[in-house]
């Protein structure tokens, strides 16, 4: 469950909490969080969490990863929260705690991870038409049925083909994608 040692962790929201729903002293049993929508919620993850990066970005997120933003440490790290208005996703309990938003995951595994996300009110669906880059985060764009592909990607007059605007890289909804969709589904 999210949460440090008393089972409680941050959402996002100031001074907000989510309790496990075997904690005695929950006084909102059975209430679920308020959603977090991937266009209405950019994320930070600190470089504890690199894994958790691309799940997110497939989702939809605007998750940009500390350890490619040279914020490697948690002044930086809180530094790029805050100038870009990020939720800072951390499993660093004290780093949690200077930053506002935050959220404390105390899992090390990345689909546990995801678990503790979804509890907290993390939409974690798919997105029908992926807008941000596994690999960098950055913005894609849909590539025209006549331009060309490198070697390792599909032909885009056979099957729907994206770019990553930043990284050149491209993407399409192949066998990795159904990988991400089956452990997003045994959420």
């Amino acid at each position: 469950m999210t949460g440090d040692d008393t089972g409680r962790a941050e959402t996002g929201e100031p001074n907000e909490t989510v309790e496990s729903d075997d904690d005695p002293t929950d006084d909102a049993a059975g209430d679920a969080p308020p959603r977090k929508s991937p266009g209405e919620t950019p994320l930070l993850l600190d470089v504890m969490l690199g894994k958790l990066a691309t799940y997110l970005r497939m989702c939809g997120y605007d998750a940009a990863y500390a350890g490619t933003r040279g914020a490697e440490t948690d002044d930086d790290a809180l530094a790029v929260a805050e100038t870009e208005g990020r939720t800072l996703v951390t499993r660093d309990h004290a780093l949690a705690t200077r930053a506002d938003p935050s959220l404390l995951l105390s899992s090390r595994d990345p689909v546990d991870q995801l678990r503790e996300l979804a509890a907290a009110g993390y939409d974690l669906t798919l997105a029908e038409t992926p807008s941000h880059c596994s690999a960098c985060n950055g913005r894609l764009e849909r590539v025209d049925r006549t331009e060309p592909t490198p070697d390792y990607a599909p032909a885009p007059h056979e099957e729907t083909v994206w770019r990553c605007r930043d990284c050149g890289q491209h993407f399409w909804k192949g066998s990795h994608w159904d990988d991400v969709a089956a452990t997003l589904a045994d959420l």
